[in-house]
């Protein structure tokens, strides 16, 4: 039985409407929340996840640069609202250089955890040429 591509599109569209709606959503809210955090550290004071290695290079005291930091992911966040294209892979990029200094202060499991989050990022960025309305 022969089974054409545009019945199996139909079938699969809705899904991945689903997965990029979701992943959209997701590295929307958790960037905002993580760089908001950055300001309180609620959840966590963010500057023992800096390694001494980095510490050495800042001009200006942790808690301050993690108050940079938090910045950025935010305007990641936003990023990745108004130009998911783009917005995704610069989460996907961030990620990836917040576990390489993971790695180096020791902290591997939650660098791989890092790590795991920025390839979802990176599939948002892949997912996201398939909607015109986020077209660079």
């Amino acid at each position: 039985m022969y089974v054409s591509m545009d019945f199996i599109n139909q079938i699969l569209m809705p899904a991945q409407n689903d997965v990029y709606g979701i992943l959209k959503i997701t590295y929307i809210i958790l960037p905002l929340l993580a760089g908001l955090d950055k300001f309180f550290n609620f959840l966590v004071p963010w500057q023992i996840y800096l390694s001494p290695q980095i510490r050495t290079f800042l001009p200006l005291p942790a808690p301050t640069f993690m108050i940079f930091v938090g910045i950025i992911e935010i305007l990641a966040a936003v990023l990745v609202w108004r130009k998911t294209q783009i917005g995704a892979y610069v989460v996907a990029v961030w990620l990836f250089l917040v576990a390489l200094n993971l790695i180096v202060l020791g902290a591997y499991d939650i660098a791989v955890r890092d790590l795991v989050i920025s390839i979802g990022a990176y599939c948002l960025g892949r997912l996201a040429y398939n909607y015109k309305t986020d077209a660079v």
